[in-house]
């Protein structure tokens, strides 16, 4: 039987998407510590993030996935919000306005180590005060990059997206499935 993948990360909406396309996993919490020096860009951030947390729990032999999550608008990077005044302050300059969600993907295995990113458009509605202020009291924002939760509560912010729904959750389906095809289709193998 093959071993599963390692995933890289305690993130619930990663496990999930993963229990959604039918990959076997299993999760091993990074030790890795983030950075965000001021002057990086964004691209790069997200793919050594993802690659920090990767090598920060791949064994030999296994295939291990590390993914990084943030939302970018106006060359800006917005990450977890700090506290609810943070979280309002995001919001509103998301409101009515198309950001870009980047994530940073990174894939070891055995002779290989392959790092891409994944960017999709999404396009908030005009956000009302009332909108605000019931999104915020749901607290579904904590420790969501750009203070939001497409596949919650913040459904009701959004009025589209182009690109990778999936990736807006938190983890690039697509681009994953293309690198499995490609380096571990095993991981594929329906059970």
């Amino acid at each position: 039987m093959t071993a599963p993948l390692v995933l890289a990360s305690t993130s619930p909406q990663r496990r999930a998407i993963l229990e959604q396309l039918r990959v076997p996993f299993e999760v091993v919490p990074p030790s890795y510590q983030e950075h965000d020096p001021p002057d990086a860009q964004a691209t790069a951030l997200v793919r050594d993030h993802a690659v920090g947390k990767a090598r920060s729990v791949h064994v030999e032999g296994r295939v291990t996935l590390g993914v990084d999550t943030t939302v970018q608008l106006d060359g800006r990077t917005y990450g977890k919000p700090a506290d609810e005044q943070d979280a309002q302050r995001m919001l509103r300059q998301l409101s009515g306005r198309t950001h870009t969600v980047l994530s940073g993907i990174c894939l070891l295995g055995p002779g290989f180590e392959l790092v891409h990113h994944e960017l999709t458009d999404v396009t908030f509605r005009l956000l009302t005060p009332l909108d605000l202020k019931a999104y915020l009291a749901s607290r579904e924002w904590e420790g969501r990059a750009g203070a939001y939760a497409i596949q919650g509560l913040g459904g009701r912010l959004v009025a589209r997206i182009e690109g990778d729904y999936l990736n807006v959750v938190g983890l690039p389906g697509a681009l994953l499935v293309d690198l499995l095809e490609h380096h571990a289709p095993e991981l594929l193998a329906l059970h």
